[in-house]
């Protein structure tokens, strides 16, 4: 069984079309990255999802429920939890007021276990709170229920960096017990850690759906080679090298002869190696035949060598690229929040 199916969505405001024929599932269990820079159609999709606006075309189940049936979705909820991006709490009142209200709305379960984890200020008015309490009572506040599935839009945004730890382990922990999670982002190190896939989404269309292991080696690995030799910067123009990167290490200043008569540093000769007497460092992103990289490091005095998975946020460039500056993704932005 699939928790979310996603077939042909659309969704237009007035002549801006914010996502446009989206189609994916998210199986049972897994946690599913959506990414993508602000403006891509990440909250639209997920807002749509969440039945509190309706699909200009196409169509999405959640939890097998209807996202154009009203009465389905709020059978569906019951076994949802959300994080929104934006937190729209009564702020006149206070966080253990505001819990008590939403345990009345959807039942309670967990609310001790997690207020100890998360820690909100539960007897401050949220109005005071700080963004990153506000986002630890939200947090609470989607778990609190137990959801089977929890929907979530840039849920660690304020969060300082202890807390985002501490909730990547809970996420971690909850999938082990079954529990399904959607959520968008666009900070690539926390979806290199958590999910198992992800969807890349550019100016509304899913422009890659992929898992995150199979994605990093698609993009290859980042390749660090230290040589003794000067390098030219078209000596690794070989196939599969990305974004090669050429530097000239340092010179260390020559001795001076007690009768001061040594070498002027100054002066060194135009014939001498462009990458100084200690090598030229050369980095780049590697997709091809590592038989043919092995070959041509044959030909340098390597003194150091470095393979390792390339960083996601040069996979996602490879496949993402630049936004399209026929497009305004603030515009789209701005009206999804309507």
């Amino acid at each position: 069984m699939v928790a979310i199916e996603v077939n042909g969505l659309t969704k237009d405001y007035g002549n801006v079309r914010a996502i446009e024929s989206l189609s994916f599932a998210v199986e049972d269990g897994e946690v599913f990255g959506f990414l993508g820079p602000n403006g891509a159609g990440k909250s639209t999709t997920i807002r749509t999802l969440m039945g509190f606006q309706s699909p200009t075309d196409g169509g999405a189940t959640v939890l097998g429920h209807d996202i154009t049936d009203q009465s389905a979705m709020i059978e569906a909820k019951r076994q949802v939890g959300y994080i929104p991006a934006e937190m729209g709490f009564d702020e006149g009142v206070t966080g253990k007021r505001f819990l008590r209200y939403q345990a009345s709305l959807k039942g309670d379960t967990r609310s001790e276990e997690l207020l100890e984890l998360f820690d909100p200020p539960m007897d401050r008015e949220i109005g005071e709170y700080s963004t990153g309490n506000k986002r630890k009572l939200a947090v609470v506040l989607a778990f609190m229920h137990d959801p089977d599935l929890v929907i979530m839009d840039e849920p660690t945004s304020g969060l300082d960096p202890l807390m985002q730890e501490r909730f990547y382990e809970f996420i971690r922990g909850e999938q082990a017990k079954g529990t399904t999670f959607f959520f968008s982002s666009h900070i690539l190190s926390e979806v290199q850690k958590i999910c198992d896939r992800v969807g890349v989404i550019r100016n509304g269309h899913l422009v890659e759906l992929e898992d995150v292991e199979t994605l990093l080696e698609r993009g290859g690995k980042r390749v660090s080679v230290h040589v003794a030799e000067s390098v030219e910067a078209g000596a690794f123009a070989i196939e599969g090298a990305h974004d090669v990167s050429v530097t000239g290490d340092e010179q260390s200043a020559q001795p001076t002869a007690a009768d001061g008569s040594g070498d002027d540093p100054s002066t060194e000769s135009e014939d001498a190696p462009s990458g100084g007497r200690d090598g030229t460092s050369v980095s780049f992103t590697y997709t091809g035949d590592y038989n043919a990289l092995l070959s041509h490091l044959i030909g340098y005095d390597v003194l150091d060598l470095d393979i390792e998975d390339a960083p996601l946020e040069d996979v996602f460039m490879r496949f993402y690229g630049e936004v399209d500056p026929d497009r305004e993704p603030s515009t789209v932005g701005r009206q999804a929040n309507v």
